[in-house]
């Protein structure tokens, strides 16, 4: 059969570059090669004791038929009063709708709301699903280019002069990946003051990483009165309860958004696994502050950081800035590009990642996935062990570079 069969929006799309750099190091470990795998974003802990027992008991109670498609009324109630302890904000059950995880969430709600040529903001590095989540949903992207010298941070002034009268959508993420960026609440007002002035425009904000914060208590736009009708809340228990293969994900919304989040989901795979709803449902009911759990995962991932920031810092032509959240460096290795181990030239961040995965078995994710081009991102969601290892590995072969 001839490929064109193939639709052009699903030609159009990229594979996902975390997942791609995936596939290369199993291919490879496959063949027997001894890969450190720093590419992908998935906590390397366990999910907690009491929420695989909430799955146990679900299936022992027989919880194993169809769920409403918005998800458990249980549930539901359960993230809002998550929201209104931990954020402040508050949501009736109804406005929450819960999925396949938060990459279902956040295409709920931009394939509800754009038209064709409606315009998308966000500020690059952005996680590399965004672009092509924004494409399916026939929107065009905006890229507000931000840069390590100022923590990947987007001002006030530069969102305002990239609203236009087709400015449908602000995609937000704090902490970020992949930068690891989290906004103070003053930075983040400020981003509020320019939206205040443009009532119709959405604020989808990525609160995925939220736990994950070295500098405080987490900060939600949708907290700020002056915009808190125009924001949608995406979030899940993926990162913080190491969760990703329980697939959930929710999103809290103006009641009409959430009503055409839910209808739309209807069609296409109804409601999420009741089985990880109900384990869901133990997560989200525990408060963070009072999780043994959550803090040692959040110790030990700030003890990481430090240690993966001095090694870095001590490769020469390696930029680093010290990211505040998420589990993420994304070092600027331009410096790089031009060189050459004599069979190799390293012209770009994907060269630069393909160098070290051959010549150091270390597995990196290139900048031009998440829109800056002359970074990479490496995550640190593993062993100290494994990241001590690695970056000696990395620096032997970067000494190779002339």
């Amino acid at each position: 059969m001839n490929r064109n069969i193939l639709s052009q929006r699903i030609q159009s799309l990229s594979e996902s570059a975390t997942l791609e750099m995936t596939r290369l190091s199993r291919e490879l470990k496959a063949e027997g090669r001894d890969i450190i795998t720093l590419s992908i974003g998935e906590p390397d802990f366990d999910t907690p004791l009491e929420v695989k027992e909430a799955a146990k008991e679900a299936i022992d109670n027989n919880i194993t038929h169809y769920s409403p498609v918005a998800g458990f009324k249980e549930l539901r109630e359960a993230i809002a009063h998550k929201l209104k302890r931990d954020n402040g904000l508050t949501f009736n059950a109804s406005q929450v709708v819960v999925s396949n995880g938060a990459k279902q969430s956040l295409s709920n709600v931009l394939i509800s709301v754009l038209n064709p040529g409606d315009e998308v903001l966000i500020a690059a590095p952005y996680w590399v699903s965004y672009a092509d989540i924004v494409k399916i949903a026939e929107g065009n992207l905006v890229v507000l280019p931000t840069d390590i010298q100022h923590d990947f941070k987007l001002t006030a002034a530069q969102l305002e002069a990239a609203i236009t009268d087709k400015t449908k959508v602000f995609l937000f993420n704090s902490p970020s990946n992949p930068t690891g960026t989290v906004y103070t609440y003053d930075e983040i007002v400020a981003l509020a003051v320019v939206f205040k002035k443009h009532p119709d425009i959405l604020i989808v904000s990525d609160e995925i990483y939220e736990h994950i914060n070295f500098s405080g208590k987490h900060v939600s736009i949708a907290s700020v009165d002056a915009v808190k009708e125009q924001v949608v809340v995406v979030n899940g228990v993926s990162k913080a309860y190491a969760m990703t293969g329980w697939r959930i994900g929710y999103l809290a919304a103006p009641q009409f958004i959430a009503d055409a989040c839910a209808k739309l989901q209807g069609q296409y795979t109804s409601g999420a696994g009741s089985i990880s709803q109900m384990a869901a449902l133990t997560a989200v009911k525990n408060p963070p502050q009072e999780s043994e759990y959550l803090h040692s995962m959040v110790s030990a991932f700030k003890n990481r950081r430090d240690m993966l920031l001095d090694m870095l810092a001590e490769i020469p032509g390696i930029i680093i800035n010290r990211p505040e959240g998420a589990f993420y460096v994304f070092p600027d290795i331009s410096s790089y590009f031009g060189k050459s181990d004599g069979d190799s030239q390293i012209k770009n961040s994907y060269d630069f990642c393909m160098f070290l995965l051959y010549q150091a078995n270390v597995a990196l994710v290139s900048g031009d996935a998440f829109g800056d081009p002359a970074c990479v991102r490496i995550s640190y969601a593993t062993s100290s062990d494994l990241i001590r290892e690695a970056v000696n590995r990395m620096r032997t072969a970067l000494e190779k570079l002339k």
